[in-house]
């Protein structure tokens, strides 16, 4: 995986380790700390071996994805006081995953946006997704 952005974080521009254990790390863009932008304070967690979605993670990884997790609220709600939150992974193609190396989308949610109160299955509901 020579050219995996979350299995060699170095090779995405802007891309900071904030927080590691045994099996994962949590990633940041230095563009997710501006206050006020689209996503701040968000980030991402990432197994360190290489894992194609959420379904090949071993039982440790997902235990150490959930510990981590709690370490990152923690930082999060300190350093950007968000209102709520979206949590999610995106598996396969269709299911708009893009990086095909497993990540667990943190995103602080804040009161003044204007998709505040609107969750993750507001796009799937909409009219725009019929079959």
């Amino acid at each position: 995986m020579d050219n995996c952005v979350f299995c060699k974080p170095d090779l995405e521009p802007g891309q900071n380790i904030v927080f590691s254990n045994e099996h994962c790390l949590f990633l940041q863009l230095e563009s997710s700390q501006i206050k006020g932008k689209n996503l701040e304070g968000a980030g991402i967690i990432v197994p360190k071996k290489h894992r194609v979605t959420a379904f090949d993670l071993t039982e440790e990884e997902w235990n150490a994805t959930y510990r981590l997790l709690q370490e990152v609220k923690q930082y999060i709600d300190k350093k950007h006081h968000p209102d709520g939150y979206n949590l999610g992974w995106n598996c396969g193609e269709v299911g708009g995953q893009h990086i095909f190396h497993a990540h667990f989308h943190v995103l602080p949610r804040y009161k003044d946006e204007p998709l505040a109160g609107k969750g993750i299955r507001f796009m799937f509901k909409g009219e725009a997704n019929q079959r």
